[in-house]
């Protein structure tokens, strides 16, 4: 059957739309359209085929591959701001996804089946995922919501309907941790850890658990190891935008009188921790603390015994003299073992700079002693 161009008028934004005949019979998907639109596209002459703008992105996006604005601009004969419209719209569908960071951002078409996409989900499942599921795919692209989970059972070749009302079913079960300030106390799982030893702190709580059984990591703890194991400044911004409240609510709620940063072990060139402690800018004194570095450096997480990350604690953090606080609210990235809060808690203790010591972490182990060794 033959496809030809029979004319074209323009479309009111400086760009041409063409129309498209075939005979007595339209066609029958996005891949016959880009073989007509293969047959059409020669270097020198751009002639295309497709009635909307979205249409044709999708159209050039599957038969090229990534493509940048500047190169959809000149494919189309249309305006930055528009192909920067039409690109967050075909975003928000979950069509498209960038790759790339700014100033080379490339745009290419979801490797998840359209068919995931229109199952019907309910309303209040759909917002349950905003919520609590995300993902990075194999590309680096950040995917949340539905999306993520529709690409998620994908991968897994898992029915999208039974493995949804499975993960909500679990989720809530670790939603049940919560108390009503929306933390999750730890205390009790520090103290029953074998050989922890005395406790120093007076309390620990996490925002979240690292991890859940069957579905891996929570949204805050995948949030958490893409930004400190790719150095992402993006990515830990958007955790203090979710945890900021909470934090600034348990602040208030014990009334502490300063706030100390567990120091990284090892060095990067973008350490959150450091990029947590400006962000969430608490209006309260920071305590000094430092960590002492052998020649061989020994990062806390990666000890699985619970006597080695106690020694580890002991050892290597050094708390100068300053002032004496009442209450001290020690925040960290991850919390396995409680280790490192127990130790700096009773240092602190111990050289009189604070009379109760609370722990916060952004993520924290479900089990009794388990080791986060992946941050």
């Amino acid at each position: 059957m033959e496809h030809r161009l029979v004319g074209g008028q323009g479309d009111g934004r400086g760009g041409v739309e063409w129309v498209a005949y075939a005979g007595a019979a339209p066609l029958a998907s996005v891949e016959d359209l880009v073989k007509v639109y293969s047959n059409l596209f020669t270097v020198n002459n751009l002639y295309l085929w497709a009635m909307k703008i979205k249409e044709n992105i999708l159209t050039l996006l599957l038969a090229n591959g990534p493509m940048s604005v500047h190169d959809l601009v000149a494919a189309l004969s249309v305006s930055r701001q528009y192909i920067h419209r039409k690109i967050n719209e075909l975003e928000d569908e979950a069509l498209i996804h960038a790759l790339g960071k700014p100033p080379q951002v490339f745009y290419t078409v979801m490797a998840t089946s359209p068919s995931m996409h229109r199952e019907s989900v309910d309303y209040e499942q759909e917002q349950f995922l905003n919520h609590h599921f995300i993902l990075v795919d194999a590309v680096g692209n950040l995917l949340e919501g539905l999306p993520a989970f529709s690409y998620w059972c994908e991968k897994q070749n898992l029915n999208r309907s039974k493995t949804l009302l499975e993960f909500i079913k679990t989720r809530k079960k670790y939603l049940s941790f919560y108390n009503t300030q929306h933390l999750i106390d730890g205390t009790l799982k520090l103290k029953n850890t074998k050989g922890i030893g005395q406790i120093g702190v007076d309390a620990m709580y996490y925002l979240d658990f690292y991890a859940i059984e069957r579905f891996g990591k929570t949204r805050l703890g995948t949030l958490m190891h893409y930004a400190k194991q790719g150095q992402n400044r993006q990515l830990m911004k958007k955790i203090v935008d979710e945890v900021q409240q909470r934090v600034y609510n348990l602040i208030q709620e014990i009334q502490v009188d300063a706030v100390l940063f567990v120091p990284p072990t090892i060095d990067r060139k973008i350490q959150i921790m450091h990029v947590l402690e400006k962000l969430l800018a608490i209006d309260k004194p920071i305590l000094k603390i430092r960590k002492i570095r052998n020649k061989i450096v020994v990062p806390q997480k990666a000890l699985s015994n619970i006597f080695e990350r106690i020694t580890n604690a002991k050892n290597t953090f050094y708390l100068p003299t300053q002032k004496e606080y009442g209450r001290v609210l020690l925040i960290d990235d991850a919390v396995g073992s409680g280790a490192t809060m127990n130790e700096i808690a009773l240092k602190l203790k111990d050289q009189y700079l604070a009379k109760e010591v609370f722990g916060l972490a952004i993520t924290g182990s479900y089990k009794g002693f388990d080791v986060i060794s992946e941050l």
